[in-house]
């Protein structure tokens, strides 16, 4: 289990702002996740500013709670209490096709536990899979040694988007980075493209998914 602050910029790219970004800047790492949301049917995590998801990657999985900060440093950024328990890409396969077939399973370790103290019981026991994203995760290192995360994210109905992220347990040094390169990339942070959740997005790209298909 891990249990952290997170303090991060979420700012949304035009896949060319991306492209250069992506060649401008030497990779550490650079991956594929799956990316599953969970909520109840009246969606009680989404209206108490929490989001639940299981993440599979190539050799391990781990299932997470992000949760507001109710004493946040400062209000511009994404500011989350994340919690985290490791799991195996057998028991994370295992709970979301579970969960795909509607059958219903608890979770477990200190997400479970954050669940338990903080959710009803009739909550905790509708919770279901409301939708799923896959993003290709690329990591690498910023001025002021600040890491930068590259996100390309396809969702169900075939959209994508392209985001860069800049976690930091320094806002100041987040600011700095991020103006450092509105400059060198020509772009431009506003409201409509600043910290953007995935789940809403992923969701709504479900629903689009699933009207196509009618």
């Amino acid at each position: 289990m891990s249990k952290n602050l997170e303090i991060e910029s979420k700012t949304l790219l035009d896949k060319e702002t991306y492209e250069k970004m992506r060649a401008a800047f030497t990779a550490k790492s650079d991956f594929i996740q799956k990316n599953y949301y969970f909520d109840t049917p009246d969606f009680d995590l989404k209206n108490s500013d929490a989001s639940l998801r299981i993440r599979i990657l190539v050799d391990h999985a781990e299932q997470t709670i992000k949760v507001k900060e109710t004493n946040p440093k400062e209000k511009k950024y994404s500011e989350r209490i994340e919690i985290n328990d490791l799991l195996s890409v057998a028991q994370a396969e295992q709970m979301t096709q579970s969960s795909y077939e509607g059958d219903f399973f608890l979770f477990g370790g200190d997400v479970g536990d954050y669940l338990q103290k903080h959710y009803s019981n009739e909550a905790i026991h509708s919770l279901k899979l409301i939708s799923w994203s896959q993003t290709r995760r690329i990591l690498a290192n910023s001025p002021e040694n600040c890491e930068l995360t590259l996100d390309l994210t396809e969702f169900p109905d075939g959209y994508y988007d392209f985001e860069l992220e800049i976690e930091n347990d320094d806002p100041d040094i987040i600011k700095k980075v991020l103006s450092e390169l509105e400059k060198q990339f020509n772009f431009t942070v506003n409201k409509e493209n600043t910290n953007q959740s995935k789940v809403p997005v992923s969701y709504t790209h479900l629903r689009a998914h699933e009207t196509d298909q009618y």
